[in-house]
């Protein structure tokens, strides 16, 4: 019996409207695999605490080691839940994580298709929805400074989390989102933060979609989905970036979860230098890598809400995946007989005079973290600094005994002399030979 024509009509129309939709160009096998290949060899790595990100990257992708996959969920347990046994999870998280740590490890819970009725999981959702509720106390507390406790990023993700495993948010914390972004709060110095416009944007998104909701809140939620649209499109390089390549694919992951579709020239664009950067080997950190991955499959953080998980073994895709090469990561390789110099500047405003101020050597190749430690080792001209461990790597959190106090909103800004924003991390970037580094202490 012949389906109804209006099934075909439809189907044909999804299919359609699948094709069009903003997506990597046929040909490029080789580089997601590439990619997937390295995100696999980090699972491997039992020298670094597991990272959530990591894990949504492989599940979202359609290439799979189910047991590398399942060993590595295994890892992330033992981290975000030492004892399971205990309840509350309050009381046995000695170190609790920051808003945005405990949404990525519920959305490797959904990804993982684990129950979420059991105790200690239930327990996780009301955990999070107690951050984002103290996140939104903070904002009404200091209605002038209009920040949450962490940043609108982790805020933003609190909420995508909470509407991907189908939880209700309080209508009070979408609200206070959606004033922020319709404000321009993810700017800074006319300056847009795309990464973070794109995490609210791709919350939005989920949320549109949900039926808990009024219609006049949804209309809102419209119109937010919209403007984030507007802002990330006007914000593409002339080299089809949005932002900086390392805010390009949570940018693009939006632009998909919107339903962009590559009639509009940004979209095309945009994939295109995200496969050149990708050639270029310039996605070696593990958070950016990770949220590149789905964009190459055409997903978005938004599709956990619909995920399902197959039978562990005899898929097609399983068999596929087989062939990858897993071993493990080689480490990033210096040239010890070549001796380069970095000059390190150190800068307290409004002091005038630069808190350090030295020529260091280092072999080529070496990262600034690097350059750092070799300035701290050095017997004359004391230099210190610390470091705090990010998801995205180690992010620098005081310079010669600065630091920024509670409350206070600086940071450790790296500068490229004169004036270049850094915008990878103390261990992605690599100095060149007589270059200058500036260490700034800024607001943000």
């Amino acid at each position: 019996m012949a389906p109804p024509r209006w099934l075909l009509v439809f189907v044909l129309h999804s299919l359609f409207g699948a094709i069009q939709l903003c997506e990597i160009p046929s040909g490029n096998t080789h580089r997601i695999k590439s990619l997937n290949t390295e995100l696999l060899k980090l699972t491997e790595d039992v020298s670094k605490d597991p990272n959530p990100s990591v894990y949504l990257g492989l599940r979202l992708s359609a290439y799979h080691i189910r047991e590398r996959e399942s060993l590595y969920l295994q890892r992330l347990k033992e981290v975000f839940q030492p004892d399971s046994s205990s309840i509350p999870f309050v009381a046995t998280y000695q170190e609790q994580p920051s808003t945005g740590q405990l949404a990525l490890y519920l959305l490797v819970l959904r990804a993982a298709c684990q129950d979420m009725e059991m105790p200690v999981e239930r327990q996780l959702v009301t955990q999070l929805k107690l951050h984002l509720h103290r996140e939104k106390e903070s904002l009404v507390a200091h209605e002038n400074n209009s920040r949450p406790l962490t940043n609108f990023y982790q805020y933003s993700l609190g909420i995508l989390t909470l509407c991907v495993h189908h939880k209700k948010v309080d209508v009070h914390v979408i609200k206070k989102l959606l004033s922020a972004e319709k404000h321009g709060r993810f700017e800074h110095e006319s300056k847009l933060f795309v990464d973070t416009e794109a995490m609210s944007g791709l919350a939005f998104v989920c949320l549109q979609r949900a039926t808990f909701y009024t219609p006049e809140l949804v209309a809102e939620l419209n119109q937010a989905v919209q403007r984030v649209k507007q802002k990330i499109l006007q914000a593409q390089n002339p080299d089809g970036t949005f932002g900086n390549i390392y805010s390009s694919p949570l940018a693009v992951q939006f632009l998909i979860a919107a339903g962009v579709r590559n009639k509009e020239p940004e979209c095309p664009k945009g994939m295109a230098a995200l496969l050149g950067k990708l050639e270029e080997g310039r996605f070696q950190n593990p958070l950016v890598g990770s949220q590149l991955l789905p964009v190459l499959h055409g997903k978005s953080y938004v599709d956990i809400a619909n995920m399902e998980c197959p039978a562990e073994e005899g898929t097609v895709e399983e068999t596929k995946s087989l062939v990858l090469d897993t071993s493990a990561p080689e480490p990033r390789v210096t040239s010890q007989g070549t001796k380069i110099a970095i000059h390190l500047i150190v800068k307290q405003p409004p002091r005038r005079l630069p808190l350090y101020n030295e020529i260091i050597r280092v072999p080529g190749g070496s990262s600034l973290l690097d350059v750092l430690q070799a300035a701290k080792k050095r017997s004359f001209k004391p230099f210190s600094f610390e470091t705090e461990e990010t998801l995205s790597g180690p992010m620098l959190t005081s310079v010669m005994g600065v630091k920024a106090m509670e409350g206070q909103r600086k940071y450790w800004k790296i500068i490229r002399f004169p004036h270049t924003s850094v915008e990878q991390g103390i261990a992605d970037y690599i100095p060149q030979d007589e270059e200058s580094i500036i260490l700034k202490f800024s607001p943000w």
